[in-house]
Protein backbone atom coordinates (compact mmCIF):
# COMPACT_ATOMS: atom_id res chain seq x y z
CA UNK A 1 0.00 0.00 0.00
CA UNK A 2 1.42 3.73 -0.92
CA UNK A 3 1.69 5.87 1.92
CA UNK A 4 -1.04 8.42 0.01
CA UNK A 5 -3.87 5.60 0.27
CA UNK A 6 -2.54 4.42 3.86
CA UNK A 7 -3.56 8.23 4.60
CA UNK A 8 -6.83 7.86 2.86
CA UNK A 9 -7.81 4.68 4.39
CA UNK A 10 -7.17 6.44 7.53
CA UNK A 11 -9.30 9.58 6.50
CA UNK A 12 -11.90 7.22 5.93
CA UNK A 13 -11.78 5.24 8.58
CA UNK A 14 -12.01 8.94 10.86
CA UNK A 15 -15.44 9.80 9.25
CA UNK A 16 -13.86 11.75 6.43
CA UNK A 17 -15.81 11.72 2.90
CA UNK A 18 -13.45 11.58 0.51
CA UNK A 19 -14.41 11.58 -3.27
CA UNK A 20 -14.53 10.01 -5.27
CA UNK A 21 -15.36 7.10 -3.22
CA UNK A 22 -12.59 4.96 -2.91
CA UNK A 23 -12.04 1.07 -4.10
CA UNK A 24 -10.42 -1.63 -2.27
CA UNK A 25 -10.35 -5.54 -2.71
CA UNK A 26 -8.59 -8.08 -0.32
CA UNK A 27 -6.22 -10.14 -3.09
CA UNK A 28 -4.70 -13.24 -2.52
CA UNK A 29 -3.86 -16.63 -4.20
CA UNK A 30 -7.56 -17.56 -4.96
CA UNK A 31 -7.17 -14.58 -7.88
CA UNK A 32 -3.81 -13.06 -7.82
CA UNK A 33 -2.11 -16.64 -9.39
CA UNK A 34 -4.60 -16.81 -12.54
CA UNK A 35 -4.86 -13.35 -13.64
CA UNK A 36 -1.22 -12.94 -13.65
CA UNK A 37 -0.74 -16.03 -15.58
CA UNK A 38 1.03 -18.66 -13.52
CA UNK A 39 0.33 -21.64 -11.93
CA UNK A 40 -0.88 -21.49 -7.86
CA UNK A 41 1.71 -23.68 -6.94
CA UNK A 42 3.95 -21.36 -8.46
CA UNK A 43 2.45 -18.86 -6.65
CA UNK A 44 3.33 -20.35 -3.77
CA UNK A 45 6.91 -21.88 -4.40
CA UNK A 46 8.45 -19.07 -6.76
CA UNK A 47 9.23 -15.95 -4.42
CA UNK A 48 9.88 -13.73 -7.24
CA UNK A 49 6.91 -14.91 -8.78
CA UNK A 50 4.55 -13.81 -5.61
CA UNK A 51 6.46 -10.66 -5.87
CA UNK A 52 5.67 -9.99 -9.86
CA UNK A 53 1.97 -11.15 -9.60
CA UNK A 54 1.11 -8.85 -6.78
CA UNK A 55 3.12 -5.85 -9.09
CA UNK A 56 1.64 -6.46 -12.00
CA UNK A 57 -1.85 -5.53 -10.01
CA UNK A 58 -0.50 -2.41 -7.91
CA UNK A 59 0.43 -1.21 -11.43
CA UNK A 60 -2.66 -2.08 -13.51
CA UNK A 61 -4.70 -0.66 -10.91
CA UNK A 62 -2.54 2.04 -8.83
CA UNK A 63 -6.37 3.50 -8.23
CA UNK A 64 -7.19 0.64 -6.16
CA UNK A 65 -6.24 0.03 -2.31
CA UNK A 66 -5.29 -3.60 -2.53
CA UNK A 67 -5.48 -5.21 1.29
CA UNK A 68 -3.44 -6.12 2.89
CA UNK A 69 -0.41 -5.17 -0.14
CA UNK A 70 2.35 -7.84 -0.85
CA UNK A 71 0.32 -10.36 1.36
CA UNK A 72 2.91 -12.93 2.11
CA UNK A 73 0.68 -16.75 2.48
CA UNK A 74 0.41 -20.14 1.75
CA UNK A 75 -3.44 -19.68 2.03
CA UNK A 76 -5.40 -21.68 4.37
CA UNK A 77 -2.59 -23.48 5.35
CA UNK A 78 -0.54 -20.64 6.45
CA UNK A 79 -1.20 -20.89 10.66
CA UNK A 80 -2.54 -24.39 10.54
CA UNK A 81 0.72 -25.61 9.37
CA UNK A 82 2.45 -24.21 12.60
CA UNK A 83 0.34 -26.45 14.55
CA UNK A 84 1.66 -29.73 13.00
CA UNK A 85 -1.40 -30.07 10.46
CA UNK A 86 -0.52 -31.81 6.63
CA UNK A 87 -0.66 -29.81 4.16
CA UNK A 88 -1.52 -31.08 0.55
CA UNK A 89 -1.00 -28.85 -2.65
CA UNK A 90 -1.63 -28.78 -6.20
CA UNK A 91 -0.45 -27.43 -9.54
CA UNK A 92 -3.94 -24.95 -9.80
CA UNK A 93 -6.18 -25.40 -6.29
CA UNK A 94 -5.83 -24.29 -3.09
CA UNK A 95 -3.73 -25.87 -0.74
CA UNK A 96 -5.40 -27.53 2.12
CA UNK A 97 -4.81 -28.01 6.02
CA UNK A 98 -6.44 -31.49 6.83
CA UNK A 99 -7.32 -31.62 10.34
CA UNK A 100 -5.16 -33.04 12.99
CA UNK A 101 -7.19 -33.54 16.09
CA UNK A 102 -9.35 -36.24 15.55
CA UNK A 103 -11.04 -36.99 19.03
CA UNK A 104 -11.48 -34.13 21.66
CA UNK A 105 -9.32 -35.23 23.94
CA UNK A 106 -6.51 -34.39 21.87
CA UNK A 107 -7.22 -30.63 22.61
CA UNK A 108 -5.29 -31.80 25.94
CA UNK A 109 -2.20 -32.57 23.79
CA UNK A 110 -1.62 -29.40 21.50
CA UNK A 111 0.68 -26.89 22.60
CA UNK A 112 1.12 -23.03 21.41
CA UNK A 113 3.58 -22.97 18.45
CA UNK A 114 6.29 -20.59 17.95
CA UNK A 115 5.91 -18.02 14.99
CA UNK A 116 9.74 -17.91 14.96
CA UNK A 117 10.22 -21.45 13.82
CA UNK A 118 6.93 -23.47 13.36
CA UNK A 119 4.98 -24.44 10.09
CA UNK A 120 5.43 -22.21 7.41
CA UNK A 121 5.53 -18.83 9.52
CA UNK A 122 8.89 -18.26 8.93
CA UNK A 123 8.66 -18.60 5.20
CA UNK A 124 6.06 -16.19 5.30
CA UNK A 125 8.39 -13.59 7.16
CA UNK A 126 11.29 -14.35 4.98
CA UNK A 127 9.65 -13.70 1.92
CA UNK A 128 8.50 -10.17 3.14
CA UNK A 129 12.39 -9.25 4.12
CA UNK A 130 13.54 -10.39 0.97
CA UNK A 131 11.24 -8.59 -0.86
CA UNK A 132 10.92 -5.64 1.21
CA UNK A 133 13.50 -3.10 -0.61
CA UNK A 134 11.50 -3.87 -3.94
CA UNK A 135 8.44 -3.40 -2.16
CA UNK A 136 9.49 -0.39 -1.05
CA UNK A 137 11.75 1.28 -4.41
CA UNK A 138 7.48 0.26 -5.92
CA UNK A 139 6.22 2.94 -3.37
CA UNK A 140 4.32 0.51 -1.29
CA UNK A 141 5.15 -0.43 2.36
CA UNK A 142 3.91 -3.35 5.20
CA UNK A 143 1.29 -1.77 7.17
CA UNK A 144 -0.60 -4.86 8.13
CA UNK A 145 -0.09 -8.04 10.86
CA UNK A 146 -2.40 -10.26 9.10
CA UNK A 147 -3.80 -14.10 10.73
CA UNK A 148 -6.38 -16.50 10.35
CA UNK A 149 -8.78 -16.15 13.34
CA UNK A 150 -9.23 -18.22 16.19
CA UNK A 151 -12.40 -20.37 14.99
CA UNK A 152 -10.73 -20.04 11.61
CA UNK A 153 -7.73 -21.85 12.66
CA UNK A 154 -9.19 -24.63 15.53
CA UNK A 155 -11.84 -25.57 12.40
CA UNK A 156 -8.39 -26.56 10.26
CA UNK A 157 -7.62 -28.29 13.37
CA UNK A 158 -10.80 -30.07 14.28
CA UNK A 159 -12.91 -29.95 11.16
CA UNK A 160 -15.45 -27.39 10.45
CA UNK A 161 -18.60 -29.74 11.90
CA UNK A 162 -16.54 -31.12 14.54
CA UNK A 163 -15.73 -27.84 15.92
CA UNK A 164 -18.66 -26.08 15.52
CA UNK A 165 -20.44 -28.98 17.08
CA UNK A 166 -17.90 -29.01 20.28
CA UNK A 167 -18.73 -25.59 21.02
CA UNK A 168 -22.12 -26.72 22.68
CA UNK A 169 -21.16 -30.77 23.80
CA UNK A 170 -17.46 -29.87 24.94
CA UNK A 171 -17.71 -26.18 25.89
CA UNK A 172 -14.39 -26.68 28.04
CA UNK A 173 -12.38 -28.15 25.85
CA UNK A 174 -13.40 -25.25 22.98
CA UNK A 175 -12.48 -22.73 25.18
CA UNK A 176 -8.77 -24.40 26.41
CA UNK A 177 -8.51 -24.78 22.29
CA UNK A 178 -9.47 -21.27 21.50
CA UNK A 179 -7.61 -19.78 24.54
CA UNK A 180 -4.36 -21.48 22.83
CA UNK A 181 -4.87 -20.56 19.35
CA UNK A 182 -5.44 -16.81 20.66
CA UNK A 183 -2.53 -16.83 22.47
CA UNK A 184 -0.65 -17.79 19.14
CA UNK A 185 -2.42 -15.54 16.95
CA UNK A 186 -1.13 -12.62 19.60
CA UNK A 187 2.13 -13.71 19.39
CA UNK A 188 2.00 -14.32 15.52
CA UNK A 189 0.87 -10.57 15.26
CA UNK A 190 3.47 -8.82 17.49
CA UNK A 191 6.50 -11.00 15.80
CA UNK A 192 4.97 -9.07 12.49
CA UNK A 193 5.04 -6.22 14.14
CA UNK A 194 8.46 -6.49 15.69
CA UNK A 195 9.49 -7.20 12.31
CA UNK A 196 8.23 -4.89 10.13
CA UNK A 197 7.75 -1.42 12.41
CA UNK A 198 6.25 0.29 9.64
CA UNK A 199 2.95 -2.49 10.35
CA UNK A 200 -0.06 0.07 11.47
CA UNK A 201 -2.72 -2.22 10.85
CA UNK A 202 -3.96 -6.08 11.89
CA UNK A 203 -6.23 -8.18 9.50
CA UNK A 204 -8.48 -10.64 10.96
CA UNK A 205 -9.91 -13.19 8.77
CA UNK A 206 -12.60 -15.76 10.06
CA UNK A 207 -15.60 -16.86 8.63
CA UNK A 208 -16.68 -19.41 10.96
CA UNK A 209 -17.44 -16.67 13.05
CA UNK A 210 -20.47 -16.37 11.08
CA UNK A 211 -21.95 -19.86 11.59
CA UNK A 212 -22.67 -18.82 15.07
CA UNK A 213 -25.76 -17.67 16.92
CA UNK A 214 -25.69 -14.84 19.37
CA UNK A 215 -25.15 -16.69 22.28
CA UNK A 216 -22.85 -18.77 20.67
CA UNK A 217 -20.83 -16.14 19.33
CA UNK A 218 -20.76 -14.03 22.75
CA UNK A 219 -19.29 -17.48 24.19
CA UNK A 220 -17.16 -18.46 21.53
CA UNK A 221 -15.52 -16.04 19.78
CA UNK A 222 -16.07 -12.78 21.24
CA UNK A 223 -13.99 -12.13 23.87
CA UNK A 224 -11.31 -14.26 22.11
CA UNK A 225 -11.26 -11.93 19.15
CA UNK A 226 -11.47 -8.56 21.28
CA UNK A 227 -8.22 -9.83 22.97
CA UNK A 228 -6.48 -10.39 19.48
CA UNK A 229 -7.68 -6.99 18.37
CA UNK A 230 -6.36 -4.99 21.33
CA UNK A 231 -3.13 -7.16 21.65
CA UNK A 232 -1.51 -4.45 19.55
CA UNK A 233 -2.07 -0.80 19.31
CA UNK A 234 -2.63 -0.37 15.58
CA UNK A 235 -4.81 2.78 13.55
CA UNK A 236 -6.48 -0.44 11.14
CA UNK A 237 -8.38 -2.62 13.20
CA UNK A 238 -9.55 -5.11 9.47
CA UNK A 239 -12.07 -8.16 9.98
CA UNK A 240 -12.61 -10.43 7.54
CA UNK A 241 -16.31 -12.22 7.49
CA UNK A 242 -17.42 -12.83 4.71
CA UNK A 243 -20.33 -15.46 5.94
CA UNK A 244 -23.30 -14.30 7.74
CA UNK A 245 -22.03 -10.96 9.16
CA UNK A 246 -25.01 -9.93 11.27
CA UNK A 247 -24.33 -11.90 14.53
CA UNK A 248 -20.74 -10.13 14.96
CA UNK A 249 -22.00 -6.73 13.26
CA UNK A 250 -23.22 -5.30 16.63
CA UNK A 251 -20.12 -6.05 18.86
CA UNK A 252 -17.46 -4.94 16.22
CA UNK A 253 -16.87 -1.66 18.01
CA UNK A 254 -16.98 -3.12 21.27
CA UNK A 255 -14.41 -5.98 20.04
CA UNK A 256 -12.07 -3.10 18.56
CA UNK A 257 -12.91 -3.64 14.88
CA UNK A 258 -13.02 -0.39 12.88
CA UNK A 259 -12.85 -1.87 9.24
CA UNK A 260 -14.87 -4.44 8.40
CA UNK A 261 -16.01 -6.84 5.31
CA UNK A 262 -18.81 -8.78 4.89
CA UNK A 263 -20.72 -11.13 3.03
CA UNK A 264 -22.44 -9.09 -0.13
CA UNK A 265 -26.14 -11.05 1.03
CA UNK A 266 -26.13 -7.89 3.62
CA UNK A 267 -26.90 -4.18 2.83
CA UNK A 268 -24.70 -1.29 2.79
CA UNK A 269 -27.32 0.34 5.04
CA UNK A 270 -28.14 -2.67 6.77
CA UNK A 271 -24.58 -3.38 8.62
CA UNK A 272 -24.70 0.90 8.92
CA UNK A 273 -27.44 0.38 11.44
CA UNK A 274 -25.99 -2.53 13.04
CA UNK A 275 -22.78 -1.12 13.49
CA UNK A 276 -23.52 2.41 14.50
CA UNK A 277 -21.95 3.99 11.75
CA UNK A 278 -18.69 3.44 13.58
CA UNK A 279 -16.62 1.08 11.67
CA UNK A 280 -15.96 1.44 7.88
CA UNK A 281 -17.56 -0.68 5.69
CA UNK A 282 -15.61 -2.39 2.86
CA UNK A 283 -18.19 -3.74 0.39
CA UNK A 284 -20.65 -5.16 -1.12
CA UNK A 285 -21.52 -6.15 -4.39
CA UNK A 286 -21.45 -9.89 -4.78
CA UNK A 287 -18.36 -11.77 -5.55
CA UNK A 288 -18.90 -14.85 -7.92
CA UNK A 289 -21.56 -14.31 -9.38
CA UNK A 290 -21.33 -10.73 -10.69
CA UNK A 291 -17.85 -9.22 -10.19
CA UNK A 292 -16.15 -12.69 -11.47
CA UNK A 293 -18.96 -13.75 -14.00
CA UNK A 294 -21.22 -11.05 -14.80
CA UNK A 295 -20.71 -8.55 -17.73
CA UNK A 296 -18.78 -5.48 -17.13
CA UNK A 297 -22.86 -3.99 -17.33
CA UNK A 298 -23.21 -6.13 -14.44
CA UNK A 299 -20.80 -4.75 -12.31
CA UNK A 300 -21.42 -0.88 -12.86
CA UNK A 301 -25.16 -1.91 -12.09
CA UNK A 302 -24.42 -3.47 -9.27
CA UNK A 303 -22.18 -0.70 -7.78
CA UNK A 304 -24.85 1.58 -8.39
CA UNK A 305 -27.67 -0.42 -6.61
CA UNK A 306 -25.26 -0.95 -3.46
CA UNK A 307 -24.39 2.70 -3.05
CA UNK A 308 -28.43 3.44 -3.66
CA UNK A 309 -28.91 1.65 -0.68
CA UNK A 310 -27.16 3.88 1.60
CA UNK A 311 -27.76 7.53 1.88
CA UNK A 312 -24.57 8.16 4.34
CA UNK A 313 -21.17 7.80 2.35
CA UNK A 314 -19.00 8.22 4.82
CA UNK A 315 -17.15 5.04 6.24
CA UNK A 316 -17.46 3.25 2.64
CA UNK A 317 -14.66 1.80 0.54
CA UNK A 318 -16.49 -0.16 -2.52
CA UNK A 319 -15.91 -3.69 -2.51
CA UNK A 320 -17.04 -6.98 -2.99
CA UNK A 321 -18.68 -8.93 -0.35
CA UNK A 322 -15.23 -11.15 0.32
CA UNK A 323 -12.14 -11.49 -0.79
CA UNK A 324 -11.87 -11.03 -4.50
CA UNK A 325 -12.69 -14.59 -6.30
CA UNK A 326 -10.87 -16.14 -8.83
CA UNK A 327 -11.39 -15.33 -12.31
CA UNK A 328 -12.07 -12.01 -12.16
CA UNK A 329 -11.58 -10.35 -15.25
CA UNK A 330 -10.01 -6.99 -15.89
CA UNK A 331 -12.63 -5.51 -17.73
CA UNK A 332 -14.79 -5.94 -14.36
CA UNK A 333 -12.47 -4.02 -12.34
CA UNK A 334 -12.17 -1.49 -14.58
CA UNK A 335 -15.96 -1.40 -14.85
CA UNK A 336 -16.18 -1.67 -11.12
CA UNK A 337 -13.48 1.71 -11.13
CA UNK A 338 -15.82 3.52 -13.70
CA UNK A 339 -18.89 2.85 -11.68
CA UNK A 340 -17.53 4.73 -8.73
CA UNK A 341 -16.39 7.89 -11.07
CA UNK A 342 -19.94 8.11 -12.00
CA UNK A 343 -22.13 8.73 -9.09
CA UNK A 344 -21.62 11.52 -6.89
CA UNK A 345 -21.11 11.83 -3.17
CA UNK A 346 -23.17 13.36 -1.03
CA UNK A 347 -22.26 15.53 2.38
CA UNK A 348 -21.41 12.85 4.97
CA UNK A 349 -25.35 12.59 7.81
CA UNK A 350 -24.15 13.75 10.80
Amino acid sequence: MRHEQWDKLLAVINGEVVEPLPVGFIIDSPWLPGWAGMSTLDYFSSEQMWFEANLKAVRRFPEIMFLPGFWAEFGMCTEPSAFGAKCRWHENELPYAEKNITDIEDVDSVSKPNPKTDGLLPFVLNRLKHYQGQIEQAGHVIKFAVSRGPLNVASFLMGSTEFLMAIRTNADQIRKLLGIVTDFIIDWLDLQARTFPSIDGIFILDDIVGFLGEEDFKEAALPYLARIFQSLQTSVKFFHNDAAGLVCAPYLAQIGVNLFNFSYQHMLSEMKELTGNTVTLLGNIPTRDVLAAGTPEDVRNSVKAALDSVADKSRIILSCGGGMPPDVPTENIEAFLSARKTIPNPPAVD
